[in-house]
């Protein structure tokens, strides 16, 4: 496909990076030459120097013959305009990042007005990734499948748990709980698990199952930990905005610490439940004061990473149960894990994978195309939820005759809001929504799993 994307920022970045990687025709545009020179050179794509709302650049740059257009700039009526500007000039479909939460609240206007395919606002998408993994405070990492039916869980095994040395098939005999593990990390080795592999303390384990199979499942482990009631949110921008309400509304105890006044009055007035504090996250003296120790999570989510890392390793020294962290920077991911720290959040990874799995669906919307997509274990595995199309060639079929590529791994079945962990002998119908996890990158189509 032939993509245009507008604004050389982390995420336009992520994009190029990722969807160049797929074998995309891809051209970014932005304002500053030395950044569209360095995006070139590494990612191997097109670049053109200039202002994305301006029509002769778009034309220079291909969007009247493109499939997308994508506008991440820093501006949000930027963002928009240029994707106005690129349906006007022929594109296929348009996305645009935008944050603003007075935008946010008439999406469906806007998609319409402005000839939006797909808006995409990254700190709400991240603010509800952090609620996912409040609710179920074992958890490091948290994702839903099909309209949530389904969750996708990442949680690292303790030494003396009951997952300590069990191999995959005999999880659910011995825990009576219905879930699948999809994939292992164990050290910096990460695999597609199959019924002998056997689980170790240390490892990450990533595994579907239903709302309350989950939560059993937590039960029976011994993982299974009080409703968090209290959560300290260190940063006032987007993210503690869209969280503390969707917190607020569970009936939790919330407090923002924020250094700038300005924001402070701001916050005060769009969260009259919260309670904000004005001052430095950072400064134990007024963590102390507010009785850090006593709250059952921080989220760390201030702009800076290192602060956020700072926090974190103060609030796991204090005792806090879920700390959550809230990191920009793709090069200062290897190393949180060995500091211990381990439920991180990425929106810029998070907007990536939500267009990149609409980028995907595009390019087979006749066939079982991707409905969602997540990047597990910094990218090294992808989960993908398709919808089976009537012309699929896995159909009807039991799955033990499917001749599947390596390390690909069927891991749920959804028919008709049924939740089917699938055996030998089940198969896949039109219309059922079929999650993949796989260490094979780039499928867009649910018969690319087939050898």
């Amino acid at each position: 496909m032939k993509i245009v994307i507008i604004g050389a920022g982390k995420i336009g970045i992520t994009l190029t990076s990722c969807l160049a990687a797929e074998n995309n025709d891809v051209t970014i545009i932005d304002t500053d030459p030395k950044t569209v020179e360095n995006t070139v050179n590494e990612y191997d794509v097109n670049g053109v120097v200039g202002n994305g709302v301006n029509i002769t650049v778009q034309k220079d740059a291909g969007v009247n013959k493109a499939d997308v257009l994508i506008a991440t700039t820093y501006s949000d009526e930027i963002n928009m305009l240029c994707c106005l500007i690129g349906k006007k000039l022929g594109v296929k479909r348009t996305i645009a990042r935008i944050r603003n939460p007075e935008y946010t609240k008439q999406f469906i206007l806007l998609l319409d007005m402005m000839g939006l395919d797909l808006a995409v606002n990254p700190e709400q998408e991240a603010a509800s990734e952090m609620s996912r993994l409040l609710r179920y405070p074992t958890a490091i990492g948290m994702d839903t499948f099909a309209k949530g039916k389904v969750d996708l869980a990442e949680m690292k095994v303790a030494e003396g748990s009951a997952l300590d040395g069990i191999k995959v098939s005999e999880i659910q005999r011995k825990l009576n709980v219905r879930l699948l593990v999809c994939a292992v990390q164990h050290g910096e080795e990460v695999y597609i698990p199959n019924g002998n592999s056997v689980i170790q303390a240390g490892d990450k384990i990533h595994f579907t199952a239903s709302h309350d199979q989950l939560a059993t499942f937590f039960s029976k482990i011994g993982a299974f930990t009080k409703k968090l009631k209290s959560v300290l949110i260190i940063g006032g921008g987007r993210i503690a905005y869209y969280l503390a309400r969707r917190l607020l509304d569970t009936g939790m105890h919330i407090k923002i610490v924020e250094k700038d006044e300005t924001r402070c009055v701001e916050l005060s007035e769009l969260l009259p439940k919260a309670e904000i504090i004005c001052g430095d996250g950072t400064d134990q003296a007024l963590l102390n004061e507010i009785s850090f120790a006593d709250f059952d999570s921080c989220v760390a989510a201030t702009g800076i990473d290192e602060e956020n890392i700072m926090i974190s390793m103060y609030a796991k020294q204090c005792g806090i149960e879920k700390i959550i962290t809230k990191i920009s920077k793709d090069s200062m991911l290897g190393m949180l894990d060995s500091i211990g720290i381990d439920t991180i959040i990425s929106p810029k990874q998070t907007t990536a994978n939500l267009i990149l799995s609409y980028c995907r669906a595009m390019k087979n919307s006749e066939g079982s195309s991707v409905q969602t997509l997540y990047k597990l274990v910094g990218g090294k595995v992808e989960a993908l939820d398709f919808r089976v199309s009537e012309t699929s060639a896995v159909i009807g079929k039991p799955l033990f005759e499917l001749k599947l590529k390596r390390n690909i791994l069927i891991s749920c079945i959804i028919r008709n809001n049924t939740i089917i962990l699938p055996g030998g002998s089940d198969v896949i119908l039109p219309g059922d929504s079929v999650i993949i996890t796989t260490t094979n990158q780039h499928l867009s189509d649910l018969d690319d799993i087939l050898d």
